[in-house]
C-alpha cells in the first residue's frame, strides 16, 4: 500500500468526522454569515482550535472577496488551497547524510516505537542506521530499543542501566563514524519540562553531538501523541523553552477523529512536522506531506 493510501486510511476517523460536518456546511447554496458560522463550528470540532480557525476563516473571506466567489462549493476549493498553504509555510528541510536524529518527548507518547519505525524507514531508503540507547534512566528502556534494533536489523550502542547518557552518545557517534553510518538515532529519557536535571542532560547530549559529529546534519524531533489534541502544543512549548527542538513526529494519527490539530501545532509552534504515525506496523510511519494530508481529510 502506497503512502497516500495509508494516509487516507489512517486519517479515516478525522475525514469521516469532518466530511459529515462539512456536508451540512457546503450544501450548494450561496455564501452567507450562517455559512461562516457553521464552518467555524466544524473546524473547531476537528480540533483546529479557535486561533487557527479564525486565521483560516479570515483568509477564506479575503479570498472569497478577491475572487468574487458566491457559491459554497467554490469556497470549498478555496478552503482546501488555504489549508495546504498554511501547512506548507513550515516545510521540513531535506535530509542530508550523515544524519543525527535525537528523539525527545514525555513518557507514553510512543517514543521507543517511533525510533524503531524511523530505523525501518531509513533502512527502506537504503541507509545504514545505528540506534543509541541514551535512555539509561528508565528500567528496560535499552532492552526495548534492542528488540527494535533486532527487528529492523540495525546496530545498537548501549550501556548498563544508570550509565551516563552522554557517554553512551559519545560511544554511539564514535561507532557510527568508524563504520561510516548514514543515520544515527539517539533515544533520550522521557521527561517533563519540570525535570531540570534531565533537561540539562539533554543539553549535554546536544553539545557532544555537535562537537563529535559536526559534519552531520543534526536535528532534534519531539514525539507527540495526536490523541491528546491541543495539549500537545503545551508539551512542545515547554521543551522549546528549555532545549533544542527542530521538528515534530506526530503519532497515533489513525486513532483520533481530531487530526485537525495538525494546523494549530504548525501555526502556533512554527515547527515542521517531519513524520506521522498511521498505525502499529513498522512501515506505518511516513514523511509528512501537506497536500496529501489535506487531501486525506477533505
Amino acid at each position: 500500500m502506497g503512502f497516500f493510501s495509508r494516509l487516507k486510511e489512517g486519517l479515516k476517523k478525522t475525514k469521516d468526522a469532518l466530511v459529515t460536518k462539512l456536508s451540512s456546511v457546503f450544501h450548494g447554496g450561496d455564501i452567507d454569515e450562517d455559512f461562516y458560522e457553521e464552518l467555524e463550528f466544524c473546524l473547531i470540532s476537528a480540533d483546529m482550535g479557535h486561533e487557527a480557525t479564525e486565521t483560516i476563516l479570515e483568509k477564506l473571506k479575503d479570498r472569497v472577496r478577491e475572487k468574487h466567489v458566491i457559491k459554497q462549493d467554490d469556497a470549498k476549493i478555496l478552503l482546501k488551497e488555504i489549508l495546504i498553504e498554511l501547512l506548507g509555510e513550515c516545510e521540513r528541510p531535506d535530509f542530508s547524510y550523515p544524519l543525527i536524529i535525537t528523539v525527545v518527548g514525555v513518557n507514553g507518547v510512543g517514543k521507543t516505537t517511533t525510533i524503531g519505525k524511523l530505523a525501518h524507514f531509513f533502512k527502506r531508503q537504503g541507509k545504514s542506521v545505528t540506534l543509541v540507547a541514551g535512555d539509561t534512566f528508565r528500567a528496560a528502556a535499552s532492552d526495548q530499543l534492542t528488540e527494535w534494533a533486532k527487528r529492523c536489523d540495525v546496530k545498537i550502542v548501549r550501556h548498563n542501566e544508570g550509565a551516563d547518557p552522554s557517554a553512551v552518545v559519545y560511544d554511539g557517534i564514535a561507532s557510527a563514524k568508524s563504520k561510516r553510518t548514514d543515520v544515527v538515532i539517539v533515544d533520550t529519557a522521557g521527561r517533563l519540562h519540570t525535570k531540570v536535571n534531565l533537561l540539562e542532560e539533554l543539553g549535554k547530549i546536544f553539545r557532544i553531538e555537535e562537537r563529535e559529529f559536526s559534519e552531520a546534519m543534526n536535528i532534534s524531533l519531539i514525539v507527540l501523541d495526536s490523541t491528546i489534541g491541543q495539549n500537545s502544543i503545551s508539551q512542545i512549548e515547554a521543551f522549546k523553552d528549555k532545549t533544542k527542538v527542530d521538528g515534530i513526529v506526530l503519532t497515533k494519527l489513525d486513532g483520533t477523529s481530531k487530526g485537525g490539530v495538525v494546523f494549530p501545532i504548525i501555526m502556533d509552534t512554527h515547527l515542521p512536522i517531519y513524520f506521522v504515525g498511521l498505525g502499529e506496523k513498522m512501515e506505518d510511519l511516513e514523511v509528512f506531506d501537506s497536500k496529501e494530508f489535506v487531501d486525506g481529510i477533505l
